[in-house]
């Protein structure tokens, strides 16, 4: 998999050894992309920052990009192009995950294999250095996290910039060869060359582009949508997926209303989540009901607002999309499945009216 990361790469060193625990020195807007192979035992390839004119030119041919190979290009139109080709060869969806406080990179990265494992999507990380503030701990190395999460919104927005950007112009690419393979097969028909661009289209195009913010990622997800030009803001998206968010709830209606998607935005809540449960008796006035926990002051007119508490194996668990909690109850994973994929997840939930939310 390829991960978007922020943090200070030791390339002289293997492994997840690679990452470092602070930002980049260059600034925490600063993104490289790691190639990361494996799924117990992981081993990483920091890749190039630039291209070379005859990768440029390569790419180019190879995916019909309308792009100039005398402008500097970087590693990023390299790896979307193998990312949107190996979705469209696989047939799968793609989401980009964005982690939570004080994880280990290990932890990331495995929870990215089992979520490819269980859903048709191909991974792709957004890692920022969350380290729980590396010697400190408890309440300091929380609030350093969140210092570290505000500072990495701008790398963030750019992340999703990126992928917008890369994601248009393969787009044109592909239009532009399926609209000439229609005008081939009816050359003396504009009609029906049409009607068959839209159906090859339509075939060619069905995967989405799609974003789990996962605990305190969601905290940095609602920095990174503040500035009026966020790339958050652009219908980039198909789903976005808050769970078990690490923001407060009151005033969450402000914010969350600027992540922008083409079809769906869901809030999923446990209101026994032990993680959540920690970070609320964390002191500080501004510490206050969390977003993922509480299934009270539910009002972001754009959200789809879903509580999993009561559902089969969720219990006190902080990551319910994954490990026990789906393996044992089917409708939990196809929620899931269907909010991860671009689809419409709450057709087979049942809806409360006075709470404004559905429930599994």
């Amino acid at each position: 998999m390829f991960v978007i990361t922020n943090r200070v790469l030791h390339e002289e060193r293997g492994g997840l050894e690679v990452f470092g625990h602070e930002p980049n020195p260059s600034g925490p807007n600063e993104l490289r992309l790691v190639e990361v192979t494996g799924s117990t035992r992981f081993t990483t390839t920091v890749l190039a920052d630039r291209l070379t004119r005859e990768e440029v030119e390569a790419l180019a041919l190879q995916h019909h990009l309308p792009i100039d190979p005398d402008t500097p290009w970087y590693a990023s139109l390299r790896v979307a192009c193998a990312v949107f080709d190996q979705a469209r060869r696989e047939g799968k969806h793609i989401l980009l995950l964005v982690h939570g406080y004080n994880n280990d990179l290990r932890d990331v990265f495995t929870a990215a294999v089992e979520l490819e494992h269980l859903y048709n999507v191909i991974v792709v990380p957004f890692s920022w250095p969350a380290n729980g503030g590396g010697a400190l701990s408890g309440t300091l190395a929380y609030k350093n996290d969140k210092d570290d999460a505000r500072s990495s919104a701008t790398a963030l927005h750019r992340a999703v910039g990126l992928l917008h950007r890369y994601h248009a112009l393969l787009t044109a690419g592909i239009q532009a060869t399926l609209l000439e393979q229609a005008r081939r097969k009816h050359p003396n028909s504009p009609e029906q060359a049409q009607a068959l661009f839209t159906r090859l289209l339509e075939k060619e195009c069905s995967l989405t582009l799609n974003l789990l913010c996962h605990s305190m990622g969601n905290y940095l997800a609602k920095y990174a949508s503040m500035p009026g030009d966020s790339s958050l803001r652009q219908l980039v998206f198909d789903n976005i997926a808050l769970v078990a968010a690490d923001a407060n709830n009151p005033g969450h209606e402000q914010w969350v209303p600027r992540l922008q998607c083409r079809n769906r935005l869901y809030v999923v809540i446990n209101e026994n989540d032990y993680a959540l449960k920690w970070s609320r008796r964390k002191p500080g006035g501004e510490q206050r009901e969390r977003l993922g926990q509480h299934t009270r002051n539910l009002l972001a007119r754009n959200a789809n607002y879903v509580d999993v508490t009561a559902s089969r194996g969720v219990g006190a668990d902080h990551s319910y999309f994954k490990g026990k909690p789906v393996a044992g109850n089917a409708g939990l994973k196809r929620m899931f499945k269907l909010m991860f994929e671009g689809g419409n997840a709450e057709a087979a939930l049942t809806y409360h009216v006075d709470r404004n939310l559905y429930r599994l």
